[in-house]
């Protein structure tokens, strides 16, 4: 005998995994943000998957490929490593680049050229404010 509901009034099995898979109130990715640099083993991967697919047409097998390219990224020497891990530093730096500039789109539109960099941190700037509206600050000008 069966304790509670019969299996049949249960919820189903699908309902239950797409309410516990979510969070609530999670945010949708920005389709402008700028995609994270690869490393220099997904640089590497991208000229093995090149040559690899030459070399055996007949393979539709992503694993394949995945486990060649570790299995040869392994044994390369670190001088053998040496241009692909220079390209995904410069990837890395252009990403950068590019998140900076996002960023200041995010912030306050404003065109990183004609943004100043004071100073002053956050809180005395507004501190200097407050007391601007106030009527309280310094008055040196005539």
């Amino acid at each position: 005998m069966t304790r509670g509901r019969p299996k049949a009034d249960s919820k189903s099995t699908d309902a239950r995994l797409s309410i516990r898979g979510r969070k609530a109130g999670k945010k949708e990715k920005d389709p402008n943000k700028p995609k994270r640099p690869p490393s220099a083993f997904f640089v590497f991967l991208d000229e093995f998957r090149k040559q690899f697919n030459e070399e055996n047409p007949g393979n539709k097998s992503v694993a394949a490929v995945g486990k060649a390219a570790g299995n040869k990224w392994k044994s390369m020497s670190d001088a053998e490593k040496t241009p692909y891990v220079a390209k995904a530093e410069n990837k890395k730096n252009e990403y950068t680049k590019n998140m900076r500039t996002y960023n200041m789109k995010l912030a306050g539109g404003a065109n990183p050229s004609e943004r100043h960099d004071s100073v002053k941190s956050k809180s005395e700037v507004n501190d200097e404010e407050e007391e601007e509206a106030s009527g309280e600050g310094e008055e040196d000008e005539e």
